[in-house]
């Protein structure tokens, strides 16, 4: 496959970025997205020019660190993370845009690499449990409905890579914030902070400059791990509560 890439490239948080165009050629369709861009830095390498920045780390769909925006699409056209995503869903002579996250609350550090610890601190100032040191308590000492389990597994499984930030028109964090309060306080042993933790995380989630909610779904449909806009509903309910029972 021969593709035209057109690359946003930013040499640091206060430098001007603009879009740049490279030719690559020879692209297997069985290769990932990361390994064209791969591809494309040890040609740039070759040339004495600057490899184009992107974060990722396992490669295995599985800890979101490879979020960018692809032809206008948080994470490209399948829904999946970044470096799942493989060249066969491209065509030969395709022209690809590929842009960093774009949020208030994700300034870009180089390229394509964001700033992302935002959603760090909205998870350090709630996303935990009461729980006592020493050794783990038996796993079945504390029953837990079958539906109530499922509940918490389905927001559980938010990755935290910040495509909903992307794709919402308003850089919200709405779903990503509802993932990390649903799928603790649905459960007993969230219980003991479930008033403090919901209010903790919106305020830290507002102060970090995100946008609000206008429920426009964008978020839930570039997701790669499926997490429901319900739980967005699921969070302001958990909000309102905890402000008749602190």
């Amino acid at each position: 496959m021969n593709l035209t890439l057109r690359i946003w490239r930013q040499a640091g948080p206060d430098a001007p970025g603009a879009m740049t165009e490279y030719r690559v050629s020879g692209i297997s369709p069985d290769m990932s997205f990361l390994e064209m861009l791969d591809t494309l830095n040890e040609e740039l390498i070759l040339r004495g020019e600057q490899p184009v920045a992107f974060d990722h780390d396992c490669r295995e769909g599985i800890c979101g660190a490879c979020g960018m925006v692809i032809n206008g699409r948080a994470h490209g056209p399948e829904r999946t993370t970044t470096c799942q995503l493989h060249m066969r869903h491209f065509e030969d002579g395709d022209t690809i845009d590929v842009e960093p996250w774009r949020a208030g609350a994700f300034p870009v550090v180089k390229d394509l690499v964001v700033d992302r610890t935002a959603l760090d601190r909205i998870i350090g100032s709630g996303g935990y449990i009461t729980a006592p040191t020493g050794s783990a308590p038996e796993a079945h000492a504390t029953p837990v409905p079958k539906d109530t389990a499922e509940l918490a597994f389905e927001h559980a499984e938010c990755i935290g890579c910040g495509a909903c930030v992307a794709a919402c028109p308003n850089g919200s964090a709405m779903l990503f914030t509802a993932a990390k309060v649903v799928h603790l306080n649905v459960l007993p042993q969230g219980a003991p902070e479930r008033g403090s933790r919901v209010r903790s995380m919106v305020e830290t989630m507002d102060a970090e400059g995100f946008g609000g909610c206008t429920n426009t779904g964008e978020c839930a449909t570039a997701c790669p791990k499926g997490i429901p806009l319900t739980g967005i509903s699921r969070l302001n309910q958990e909000y309102l509560r905890s402000l008749r029972r602190p």
